[in-house]
């Protein structure tokens, strides 16, 4: 089994910036790829962007495309979600994902692990 663990939330201003951490421990050799997540109140989760175990390879939606850049730091088990520019739509709690087959996706449900998430919440 993989464990997730998301850090680096936290309060900001319209503009600002955060870095989220996503923290991997078990048996991380059968990651494929990590994924992020974010969901508002109300609202139905949604992608943010992936990246491949160990870096190199990125996808984003296009609300974080050209704002948000996600990298993979393999030799501490660990990925980044770093946002810039944020704006009070960017609220919502942020959440990573890991899949172990071999493929990209944008749904949930492909999914096989999740962290507990971390609150992003951005002020005017």
């Amino acid at each position: 089994q993989v464990q997730l663990v998301e850090s680096g939330g936290g309060l900001v201003q319209t503009g600002g910036s955060l870095r989220l951490s996503c923290a991997a421990s078990g048996r991380t050799d059968s990651i494929y790829s990590i994924g992020w997540f974010r969901q508002a109140p109300g609202k139905e989760r949604e992608f943010v962007g992936s990246v491949k175990w160990g870096g190199g390879v990125t996808t984003y939606s296009p609300s974080a495309l050209g704002r948000f850049a996600i990298s993979a730091d393999i030799a501490e088990n660990t990925v980044h979600l770093q946002m810039n520019d944020l704006e009070p739509e960017d609220t919502a709690v942020y959440y990573c994902a890991a899949v172990q087959r071999s493929v990209y996706s944008a749904r949930e449900g492909d999914y096989d692990y999740w962290g507990q998430g971390t609150q992003v919440t951005v002020s005017n």
